[in-house]
């Protein structure tokens, strides 16, 4: 597997990888990841390809699922971690 590039994005990292007849999209935040997995043809086969199948509708729809993504993760710590751990004891 070999990295073909990086599309720009504020606050997501995009990365285009490319594995015999595959292409990855990896979209990465600090705290989860998603990726896409797509065949090659005719149409779809280099970094330009993937930037045209990376449109607004596409993102939009990335954004939305990492941000219940990490939502989903803060929950389940917030299960696992006590309310008050971060607090301080109490000096008098």
């Amino acid at each position: 597997m070999r990295i073909l590039g990086y599309l720009p994005h504020p606050y997501l990292k995009i990365t285009v990888f490319k594995m015999d007849t595959r292409l990855t999209v990896k979209f990465e935040t600090e705290y989860c990841e998603a990726a896409f997995k797509f065949r090659t043809d005719d149409y779809l086969q280099s970094i330009e390809d993937v930037q045209r199948l990376v449109d607004p509708t596409f993102l939009a729809a990335v954004e939305q699922m990492v941000a219940r993504m990490e939502g989903d993760g803060a929950a389940a710590l917030a299960r696992v971690i006590p309310e008050n751990q971060d607090e301080f004891e109490e000096i008098i």
